[in-house]
């Protein structure tokens, strides 16, 4: 892996490391029972991960670009495996910082309802005081919490097999237009434009199915119509079909750009 490739290897890991973390944010607001600040809290490091998000496509569509004009073909699939691969790692990364960061992040959404000032919480960070509450968060995720999930009820089978589908979907989206560059270089502007239909079919099954019923269900959990490990159980669940959903996208990205060739030459 050369030092372009790494970057966007590291742009990608970034993205999905903040979008597995999104789920400990539904934990922390039910803790604290401040589930607006906490989503707005977060939207800090959403911020973070759309900048990345930025950069990672233009890098990416350059590294095609210089590949195309050289005509240097072999190693195409090979780099998309990789940006696949560290999707699926910053996801279980993830899936195992979640205790840590649900736990640091309820200390957070306590400072700024206390002193109503982000910029206050920034100051803070590096402060002695912060040390010691990023070491007594530090937990690795219960191994109870994750041999009992398949027991007792949890979220729906459709919406976990729904998440999975659309993170598939999401994490294939851009890359498999951008390789279909490769297939025809003579579309590839058509082809890079086409990844916003894919990405929209993945934002309708997120947006409308999946995100609805967690937040539902976080809501639940504060008015307390669900319980407290039924609202675990569905998380680990939501994690684990996250990840599985990145593994998918390995097996979509080949056929997901012979269609966006197939629909960019019939345009």
């Amino acid at each position: 892996m050369d030092l372009g490739l790494f970057i966007i290897f590291s742009l990608t890991f970034i993205i999905h490391l903040i979008g597995t973390l999104a789920y400990s944010v539904r934990i922390s607001g039910t803790r604290t029972r401040q589930i607006a600040i906490s989503l707005s809290l977060f939207n800090i490091l959403v911020l973070i991960s759309r900048t990345s998000n930025s950069f990672q496509a233009p890098l990416l569509a350059k590294r095609i670009e210089q590949n195309i004009a050289i005509g240097a073909y072999s190693g195409a699939v090979a780099d998309f495996r990789w940006l696949l691969l560290s999707a699926t790692l910053a996801s279980i990364v993830g899936a195992f910082c979640i205790p840590t960061f649900q736990r640091l992040f309820v200390h957070y959404v306590e400072a700024f309802a206390r002193y109503r000032s982000v910029l206050r919480i920034f100051t803070r960070i590096f402060s002695p005081s912060a040390s010691a509450q990023f070491r007594e968060s530090i937990r690795l995720p219960s191994w109870r919490n994750i041999t009992y999930a398949h027991r007792g009820t949890h979220i729906p089978w459709k919406v976990v097999l729904l998440n999975v589908i659309a993170i598939a979907i999401w994490t294939v989206g851009v890359f498999s237009a951008l390789y279909a560059a490769y297939l025809r270089p003579e579309l590839r502007v058509t082809s890079s434009q086409l990844s916003a239909i894919i990405n929209g079919v993945a934002t309708i099954l997120m947006f409308v199915f999946i995100d609805p019923y967690l937040s539902m269900l976080t809501d639940e959990v504060v008015g307390g119509k669900v319980s407290d490990p039924y609202f675990r159980r569905s998380i680990v669940w939501l994690t684990g079909s996250r990840i599985a959903g990145t593994v998918m996208a390995q097996l979509l990205l080949i056929p997901a750009a012979l269609c966006i060739v197939t629909v960019a030459g019939s345009l």
